[in-house]
């Protein structure tokens, strides 16, 4: 790829200060530090040499999110397959361009085939990727080119994270208008990459939530087919208990008997957000952010222990009118987001605490909040998005009383 090199370099001069093209310098520094790794070194001491930098980070939660995104293309299929057999409908008569291209291909709507089943999949999860990745890639660029600083490879996580936390019907405009409100609000007015308090592709889906409840909350939104009212297993939970998602077996996996089993939440083969419902996915990603230390594992411990032990707790209170007490840790570790939130969300090294007790702390408050919420609150189902944000607006305070206890006991130790 020499020539590449050439060419990159020999364009430099043109968006370089003093250049034609100066004010697009952010944009050419974007693309050639995203081909090449940069060429500027530090010269004078004192200087750390690292081989981990922004971009490496950037790309190992890129890479560790890889599973959640093929069970995103493989479950959204797979449901929408599901639902055209429980409707009786004959697959030439599935409306949508979707269904023509894949009939035009030759492909089945056989719950059977993965092949089929991912490719339908992608034909839902891609265009939301791609609007997400221009609506708020030209968002970064045009703060970058008015701030004239780098465009951040800060965006490439958000860009991922956003579509596999939505559901396979959000309306296209919606994506983009939820993405600009992430950047803008939820990062940009802050200073940008590093300076924002809250995680953008969760400020981005709350503010759809709000803003547009019906086409991100309901039955209707969770299975990729037009009339289709599918509840996922939390509403079924919070409804009638999990005897009702038992009464199949724990490890049944017979996906047409329109119940849940647990072990279908544990693979995550059941209506949800697009990426957000496989535990072994997301374990996956946070042993791959554990092992290249991007990821806390104490943040992911205290998310999984803190609902772990509220679940315990909440059991042992026998309630007549709420079946959601009885759901354990086990139920509650598989169901909805909690484990995508824990893994990946709750670790945004920025909006997250830098102290190891105040990662404790932060992940035993997500988990517990999450818990709580879900089995008193009756208002919503799923609170983890919700719970993380509020974590998120302490998370420097956490730090703060961290670091001045461990003032106070040095200052103890000394005599002082």
């Amino acid at each position: 790829m020499r020539w590449l090199r050439n060419l990159l370099d020999k364009q430099a001069k043109i968006f370089e200060p003093g250049g034609k093209l100066e004010w697009l310098y952010p944009l050419w520094e974007a693309n050639d530090t995203f081909l090449y790794t940069p060429g500027t070194v530090t010269k004078s001491a004192p200087h750390i040499r690292d081989a981990m930098d922004l971009k490496r980070v950037m790309i190992t939660v890129v890479v560790a999110l890889v599973p959640c995104v093929i069970m995103a293309l493989y479950n959204t299929g797979l449901q929408a397959f599901i639902a055209v057999q429980q409707m009786g409908i004959s697959p030439e008569q599935v409306p949508g361009w979707r269904a023509g291209l894949l009939r035009a291909i030759g492909l089945s709507f056989d719950p059977s085939c993965i092949v089929s089943c991912l490719v339908y999949g992608a034909l839902y999860f891609f265009p939301v990727y791609i609007v997400t990745l221009v609506v708020g890639g030209m968002a970064e660029v045009v703060f970058a080119i008015v701030r004239r600083h780098e465009v951040s490879e800060g965006f490439l996580v958000t860009s991922l994270l956003f579509p596999l936390i939505l559901p396979p019907q959000i309306p296209l405009w919606q994506v983009a208008l939820g993405i600009l409100f992430g950047v803008v609000i939820g990062k940009e007015v802050f200073g940008g990459v590093g300076m924002n308090i809250l995680n953008p592709a969760l400020t981005a889906r709350a503010f759809l939530y709000f803003a547009y409840p019906a086409q991100i909350s309901g039955d209707k939104v969770w299975v990729a087919v037009d009339g289709y009212t599918g509840a996922t297993c939390l509403s079924v939970m919070k409804s009638v208990g999990v005897q009702e998602l038992q009464k199949v077996g724990m490890f049944s996996l017979d996906l047409r008997d329109g119940v849940t089993s647990w072990l279908e939440s544990l693979i995550g083969l059941e209506p949800g957000s697009m990426g957000e419902t496989s535990l072994i996915a997301c374990l996956i990603g946070a042993l791959i952010l554990i092992y290249t230390g991007v990821g806390s594992w104490r943040t992911i411990m205290g998310v999984f222990l803190g609902a772990g032990v509220t679940a315990l707790l909440l059991m042992l209170y026998r309630s007549e009118t709420n079946p959601a007490f009885q759901a354990g840790p086990l139920w509650h570790w598989v169901m909805g987001g909690l484990a995508f939130g824990g893994v990946f969300m709750a670790t945004d090294p920025v909006s997250s605490p830098f102290t190891d007790v105040g990662k404790w702390i932060y992940g035993l408050f997500i988990g517990v909040f999450v818990v709580l919420l879900r089995v008193v609150n009756p208002a919503y189902p799923e609170v983890t998005m919700l719970v993380i944000l509020f974590a998120n607006i302490f998370a420097p305070l956490t730090d703060y009383f961290v670091m001045q206890n461990n003032i106070k006991r040095r200052l103890a130790r000394h005599g002082a």
